[in-house]
C-alpha cells in the first residue's frame, strides 16, 4: 500500500487522486537570476443554489471534499466515479445544509455575529455603503502588469450551471496565479493569470464569497496589489508602483467578518492595514532608531527627547497612522473635517513596524482579537490589531520561523522554523508546551485538521525541505514532563502575564510568579527567550511519508481531502479515509466551526 501517491495512517489509507502540474517554465538564458517563489495554497467551498427544476445531478469528488447538500438514503451514492462503500450512508459523508447561509458553506461563514471589525467607525457621509466590485476587465485591459489571460471554454455558463456546492483552489507558481475546481473532470485552470512580477502570497475574503462573487487579494514580489474577482472576471491595482511601500509581500489576510479591510505583511519587517474601496495615498511611514545596546529580556527603552524615537523591535510594534487614521482627527470625530482634502480617507488605514527582519507570515486568531506574526529574526509576536499593541514577543529555539498556525480553539499557536523543529506555544499560559521532532531540514508549513481537533487532542500536519510530509497528534494530557523541568519552569521573571490580564485579571493573579514580591505586573516585560531543549517536552510524530518531488512548500486540510504543493507548482491531492471515529462523526464531514469546538471542549 506504501507508494509516492498513497501512504497509511492510523485512522486509514490516504491516497494521491489528482495532481494539478505547473506549465514548463520558458528557458532563460541565467536561470539563477530568476527567483523562485513558493507555491501557497487557499481554498474555499462555495454553494451555488439549486436550479428551479430541483434534482440533485453531478456530485463528483468536490461534493466529498466540502458538501453539505443533503441527499436522500435510498439514493445511490455513485456518481463521477466516485463510489461510496454500502456502510456508508449519505449522511456519513455529507452534513446537512443551512438554507440560511446559501453563499459559503458553514465551513468558511463567519460563526460569530459580535465580532468586532478592525478601526470599526462611521462612514464620513454617515451612511453605509455597500461593498464595491473591482471596476476593470481583465480581459480586455491593456495593462501591462497583466501578460495573459486563460480561462477554460465557456467559463460563465460553466458557473452559471453549477448547483450545490464547489471546492475552489488558488495558488501561485512562477509568474502565474490559477484559479482550480478541486474534483471536477477537467483538471485544466478554470484561470490562469500571467503578470509581470511573482504573486507571491494571496487569500479569499469568507465573509463576502458567494455563488456571484469572490474577492481574492494577490500581493507581489514588487510590492503591489490585486483585487480580484475571478467569477466577473474584473480586477483592481493597490498600491500602484510603489505608491505605499515596494517591499515584496509575504503574506496578505483579510480581516475576518469585514468586507473590505486586509492586512499584509513585507519582507521589510512592515505589516499594512489596506481598505479594497480606497485609493491609494501620499504617505511615507517614520523610521524609528533602535538602541544602540544588546536588546535584553524585558528591557524597555527608555523616554527620549530627540527627535528620533528609539524603538525595541522586542518589546514593541511602531505605529505611524497616516492623517486619515481612525484614531488621529480627535476622538469623537472619526473622520476627517469637510473640504480637508489633505486627509481624505485613502489606503493605508495604518502602518506597523512589527521588525528589522522580513515579516514571514501571520494569522488570525480565531476569535479574530490577536495576530499571531513570525518574522526572519526568529521571533513569534502576538499583536493586538485593535489597540495596534504588541502583547508578547516568544524567541525561536534556533534561526527564523518561516511558518505558523493558530489552533481552531485558539490555544494553542503552532510555528515551523529554520530549527527543523516544531513548536507549540500557549498564549494564554505564555509558554512553550512541546517541540516536535521529526524534519531533518527546514519547515516549509503547518496546519490543524480541523476535523482531529477536538479541543483535548489535536491533529496537525506539516512539510518542509527535507521533502517530508508528517502528521502529529498531540495531546496535553499525555506529554512527559522533561528530567530538569520543575513545577514552575515554564514561568519565570522573564516572562509576561499581559495576554492573560486581557482576558481577565482573575485568571493572571493565579499564574505562578504574578504574586512574587516586587513584580510588577502593572508593565510585565513581553519578550520570551527560548527555554533549553531538556525543559521542554517533546512530541514524535504519528507518520512520516518521505515523497519523491521538488521541495515542499504548502499544506491544507479539507474536508475530505489533503492538500500539498511543491515550490515548482505540482499540487496532489491526497483523499483521506471515509471512516471517521468518535465525536468527529456526529459534525459530518463538513469540518469543525468555532462554536462546534467549544461544544465539544469539556
Amino acid at each position: 500500500m506504501e507508494n509516492d501517491s498513497a501512504f497509511v495512517a492510523p485512522e486509514g489509507v490516504y491516497s494521491v487522486t489528482e495532481e494539478y502540474k505547473p506549465l514548463p517554465l520558458p528557458v532563460h538564458p541565467t536561470p539563477s537570476a530568476l527567483p523562485q517563489y513558493p507555491t501557497r495554497l487557499s481554498t474555499i467551498t462555495v454553494r451555488f443554489p439549486a436550479s428551479k427544476q430541483g434534482g440533485i445531478g453531478a456530485q463528483g469528488l468536490a461534493q466529498l471534499l466540502g458538501a453539505t447538500k443533503d441527499f436522500k438514503r435510498d439514493k445511490t451514492a455513485k456518481e463521477d466515479g466516485v463510489s461510496l462503500s454500502s456502510s456508508d450512508t449519505p449522511e456519513d459523508v455529507m452534513g446537512s445544509p443551512d438554507p440560511s447561509n446559501a453563499g459559503v458553506t458553514e465551513s468558511t461563514a463567519v460563526t460569530s455575529q459580535d465580532t468586532p471589525n478592525m478601526f470599526s467607525h462611521p462612514s464620513i457621509s454617515g451612511k453605509k455603503k455597500n461593498a464595491s466590485r473591482p471596476k476593470n476587465n481583465i480581459r480586455t485591459t491593456s495593462s501591462t502588469f497583466i501578460t495573459r489571460l486563460q480561462s477554460a471554454e465557456g467559463l460563465t455558463k460553466l458557473l452559471s450551471s453549477k448547483q450545490g456546492d464547489a471546492t475552489f483552489m488558488f495558488y501561485n507558481s512562477g509568474k502565474a496565479f490559477h484559479w482550480i475546481e478541486v474534483g471536477s473532470k477537467s483538471k485544466d485552470p478554470l484561470t490562469r493569470i500571467s503578470f509581470t512580477a511573482f504573486p507571491t502570497c494571496h487569500d479569499v475574503n469568507t465573509h463576502t464569497a458567494s455563488a456571484d462573487r469572490l474577492d481574492v487579494i494577490i500581493g507581489f514580489s514588487t510590492g503591489d496589489l490585486i483585487w480580484f474577482d475571478p467569477i466577473s472576471s474584473r480586477y483592481g491595482r493597490l498600491n500602484k508602483q510603489g505608491a505605499i511601500t515596494t517591499a515584496a509581500c509575504t503574506a496578505v489576510r483579510w480581516v475576518p467578518s469585514s468586507p473590505t479591510l486586509f492586512l499584509v505583511s513585507h519582507a521589510d519587517g512592515t505589516i499594512i492595514v489596506y481598505d479594497k474601496e480606497r485609493e491609494d495615498g501620499q504617505f511615507t511611514a517614520s523610521m524609528p532608531t533602535t538602541p544602540p545596546r544588546p536588546l535584553r529580556p524585558g528591557y524597555s527603552p527608555p523616554p527620549t527627547q530627540d527627535l528620533e524615537v528609539e524603538w525595541d523591535p522586542l518589546t514593541s510594534i511602531y505605529v505611524t497612522a497616516p492623517p486619515w487614521h481612525p484614531m488621529t482627527s480627535g476622538g469623537t470625530t472619526p473622520g476627517p473635517a469637510k473640504g480637508d482634502k489633505d486627509k481624505a480617507v485613502k489606503n493605508p488605514v495604518s502602518h506597523w513596524r512589527v521588525s528589522q527582519r522580513s515579516v514571514v507570515d501571520f494569522v488570525f486568531s480565531p476569535d479574530t482579537k490577536y495576530v499571531a506574526a513570525i518574522s526572519e529574526d526568529g521571533c513569534l509576536r502576538v499583536i493586538d490589531p485593535f489597540a495596534e499593541q504588541l502583547v508578547d514577543c516568544y524567541s525561536a529555539y534556533f534561526g527564523a520561523l518561516t511558518c505558523v498556525a493558530w489552533s481552531p480553539d485558539g490555544r494553542f499557536i503552532l510555528t515551523g522554523g529554520q530549527d527543523d523543529l516544531l513548536t507549540i506555544f500557549a498564549p494564554l499560559e505564555q509558554r512553550v508546551v512541546a517541540r516536535c521532532q521529526g524534519h531533518s531540514s527546514f519547515v516549509s508549513a503547518v496546519a490543524f485538521d480541523d476535523l482531529r481537533c477536538d479541543g483535548r487532542n489535536y491533529r496537525f500536519g506539516s512539510v518542509g525541505e527535507d521533502n517530508k510530509l508528517i502528521l502529529w497528534d498531540f495531546s496535553s494530557g499525555v506529554l512527559h514532563r522533561p528530567k530538569l523541568a520543575t513545577h514552575h519552569a515554564r514561568f519565570s521573571m522573564a516572562s509576561t502575564v499581559s495576554l492573560a490580564f486581557r482576558k481577565g485579571t482573575g485568571s493572571a493573579l493565579h499564574l505562578p510568579g504574578a504574586s512574587v514580591i516586587g513584580f510588577d505586573t502593572s508593565a510585565p516585560p513581553r519578550y520570551h527567550p527560548a527555554p533549553s531543549r531538556n525543559e521542554v517536552s517533546v512530541v514524535q510524530p504519528v507518520l512520516v511519508k518521505q515523497l519523491e518531488c521538488d521541495i515542499l512548500t504548502a499544506l491544507s486540510f479539507l474536508p475530505r481531502a489533503l492538500l500539498t504543493a511543491t515550490k515548482a507548482g505540482l499540487v496532489r491531492l491526497w483523499v483521506r479515509p471515509l471512516a471517521m471515529k468518535g465525536r468527529h462523526m456526529k459534525h459530518g464531514h463538513r469540518g469543525l466551526s468555532i462554536s462546534d469546538i467549544k461544544d465539544v471542549i469539556v
